[in-house]
């Protein structure tokens, strides 16, 4: 019965790694099917359609199905079709903390009812368009693999015309992460490069002008927990929060 047991629960844990290897896949998809219907097919011309190769191709997204995706979003394949399309959402969650929630979507009313949902069950209400997007700004962010020498990198950032940077740990690993205006993302990434720099990501992401400030371990638990809900939702790209979890309130979780 043991073994038996053990055999289920691998069985259930696999499918949950592939549940979210699934969830990846489409996501990146989706982004280069959007890349390639609002530019050029070719990545060379394209540094949306690019980046998002890059993306999957790190996710290990099989090339035929990133070839797939190209097709798709340039009209060449399946050209009646998925319709996908960005749309951005806003709400307020806990404790009045902004959330913007970047979507791709091919049915709008289901993607609202989905984030409706979500907000409603863990105290967050999902707002108007423009209701807290004011408190944001879109930047180019992009993430350099480290050990880095930091004279050289300042150096370079300062002849590419970046704004600044800072060291970052991710995945017990310490990262650069740039930041620039939207307009200089691709030249400062290509700066990058040359000087081999190891870039590991180029985005556009949205950052809080202000943030606010969690100490009630309560309400980091249901932030959190909203988050990682809008998160799993299959239409939602990425969700961007102006809040700050005070020292020591994640601890307790």
């Amino acid at each position: 019965m043991a073994g038996h047991s053990k055999w289920a629960n691998i069985k259930r844990q696999k499918a949950r790694v592939d549940a979210k290897k699934g969830k990846v896949f489409a996501r990146l998809s989706r982004a280069i099917i959007v890349a390639a219907k609002h530019g050029s097919s070719d990545p060379n011309g394209n540094f949306q359609l690019r980046s998002a190769i890059d993306k999957a191709k790190a996710a290990g997204i099989p090339n035929e199905n990133i070839e797939r995706a190209i097709a798709k979003g340039s009209g060449q394949l399946d050209a009646d079709g998925d319709q996908w399309e960005e749309i951005r959402y806003e709400g307020y969650g806990i404790g009045g903390v902004a959330l913007l929630i970047e979507a791709m979507t091919d049915n709008r009313n289901r993607t609202a009812a989905d984030l409706r949902a979500a907000f409603n069950k863990y105290g967050g209400n999902l707002g108007e368009t423009g209701c807290v997007g004011w408190m944001f700004q879109q930047r180019g962010i992009i993430s350099v693999a480290g050990p880095v020498d930091e004279d050289q990198l300042l150096e370079s950032l300062v002849e590419a015309g970046a704004d600044s940077y800072e060291f970052v740990e991710e995945d017990d690993q310490t990262i650069a992460e740039v930041s620039t205006v939207v307009s200089l993302l691709e030249t400062v990434t290509a700066a990058l490069k040359s000087q081999k720099f190891q870039v590991l990501d180029a985005e556009l992401r949205w950052i809080g002008d202000t943030s606010v400030a969690i100490a009630d371990p309560d309400q980091a638990k249901s932030l959190i927990r909203l988050m990682d809900a809008i998160e799993e939702l299959d239409d939602v790209q990425a969700v961007t929060a102006n809040v700050e979890f005070t020292d020591g309130v994640l601890v307790s979780l």
